[in-house]
């Protein structure tokens, strides 16, 4: 018997094995449990079963417990108190659910724990991460030199490409950014709109950009970009920060309109499109966001609407020279001549194998599949719409995509009132049958409703539309 078969059947490592399996078995089988009752659940948790979870907060005992024992106390009171959004009533978030595939890759994936930082540490999530970026690519219509690189959300991906772009910037000014830091740099002109959203706005400050620097444009009344009042008077060193999909109406920025505008200036155009970038997958809706391939980078979540598990998003960027250069990390310990090194095209150096989830969903859907995944939930989102605005809820913007934004009125078709509109939303989040978000849209308090999660059904868009109205009414009657 050699070395490897005398540590393989050492009685050690065949009992943690032993151990190991038996909990991934005990872990699938209570993750079916709670996915199995989670649709006869409410949506949002019992008061009850949030205030259970304060026996988490506890002092780190002293001595070791069973694995087998902390899954069950995890599953006891932690799998009550979740929030289920992946059984088609949530729609307080744009947060999508997860597809069949991906639930499953993602449990394999936990199996394999594999370290997709470099090829190296894992040649199967190195493939899969490639293969799957560059299926996005090709469904969003990107250019096909562009580099797509995974990341943990629509935050990081804004991130990583506003970076890029003020690196590549101020390199044409001869200024370098990794020898010489950011101290008495050159200014750089920025352009956002002015309902870009905040994780976009993050990222902006994130890199060293205040907002007093922005040059704000206005927008119209469905909260895209006012073509006529974009500047035409852009230069080299300048940044633009566009939108595909307006996080309370889903309307885009006029891209055909706007690039024009820039032209040959050689300005940096960025486009924040975390869920509105994917209209570009559907024949129908691709039309949305017409000229948005003429953009020099992208953000875009695959943990919304792709329907794969948390956390995942790419950023996507024309110039991949720009983006390694970017994002580079070296060491003496770190081979530098593998060509896709995930590592060196985003922030993280480690990083979980998030390319696994997104190539099963994709590969499950097909292109066809796809289409559908975008369509369906523009469809549920205006037939939810019509049921409200039918029975005199004012509907504050058109669907032009998965968001339906409304608002009430003390009586069906008067003008929106904040406090009727803020007693509803406590009524329906206590009846528990959907969950549905609060924002402010031009001064009106509103109800906002995103349809990303493939589960939905018309049935759920029916019984939640019934759920609100008799909310509504009762407000209306107290």
């Amino acid at each position: 018997m050699d070395t490897l078969d005398r540590i393989a059947t050492h009685p050690t490592s065949l009992a943690r094995n032993r151990e190991r399996i038996a909990m991934l078995t005990e872990s699938a089988r209570r993750a079916g449990t709670y996915v199995a009752g989670a649709r006869l659940r409410r949506v949002f948790p019992h008061a009850d079963a949030v205030a259970a979870l304060d026996s988490f907060r506890r002092p780190l005992q002293d001595d070791s417990r069973t694995p087998m024992e902390v899954l069950r106390e995890l599953d006891t009171v932690g799998s009550p108190a979740t929030v289920v959004q992946h059984q088609g009533r949530y729609f307080g978030f744009v947060n999508g659910g997860v597809e069949p595939a991906a639930s499953g890759a993602a449990v394999l994936a936990g199996a394999w724990d594999q370290n997709a930082a470099l090829p190296v540490m894992s040649p199967a999530a190195a493939a899969l991460d490639e293969v799957a970026a560059d299926w996005i690519v090709d469904l969003l219509g990107l250019p096909q030199n562009a580099t797509a690189s995974f990341c943990a959300g629509a935050t990081i991906a804004n991130l990583t490409a506003l970076l890029t772009a003020r690196d590549a910037l101020l390199r044409r000014s001869g200024w370098d950014v990794a020898t010489q830091g950011l101290a008495g740099a050159p200014g750089l002109r920025i352009v956002v709109g002015a309902e870009a959203h905040s994780s976009a706005l993050k990222a902006l400050r994130l890199a060293g950009f205040g907002s007093d620097s922005f040059e704000v444009v206005p927008t119209d009344a469905t909260g895209a970009i006012d073509a006529e009042a974009f500047p035409a008077d852009l230069d080299d060193r300048t940044l633009v920060v566009l939108q595909a999909g307006n996080v309370n109406t889903g309307a885009s920025d006029p891209f055909d309109a706007i690039m024009a505008r820039v032209g040959a200036s050689g300005a940096w155009v960025h486009v924040d499109g975390a869920f509105g970038l994917w209209a570009a997958a559907s024949p129908r809706r691709k039309g949305l966001v017409a000229g948005v391939e003429r953009a020099d980078s992208w953000a875009v979540d695959a943990h919304k609407w792709l329907n794969v598990p948390y956390d995942s998003a790419l950023t996507i960027v024309r110039d991949r020279e720009a983006l390694q250069r970017a994002m580079s990390s070296d060491g003496a310990y770190l081979p530098s001549d593998e060509g896709r090194a995930p590592m060196r095209q985003g922030i993280q150096m480690s990083q979980r194998a998030r390319g696994v989830e997104a190539w099963a969903a994709l590969s499950a859907r097909g292109r066809d599949g796809i289409a559908t995944l975008v369509d369906d939930p523009c469809d549920l989102a205006r037939h939810f719409a019509t049921l409200l605005e039918a029975e005199g809820v004012r509907l504050l913007a058109p669907v032009v995509l998965n968001q339906a934004l409304v608002a009430f009125g003390v009586e069906p078709g008067a003008e929106p009132d904040a406090s009727t509109t803020a007693t509803v939303l406590s009524r329906v989040q206590e009846d528990g049958t959907m969950w549905a978000g609060s924002t402010t849209w031009h001064g009106i308090h509103a109800m906002r409703l995103s349809v990303s999660d493939a589960a939905t059904t018309r049935d759920d868009v029916e019984a939640s539309a019934q759920a609100i109205l008799r909310a509504w009414s009762a407000v209306r009657h107290a």
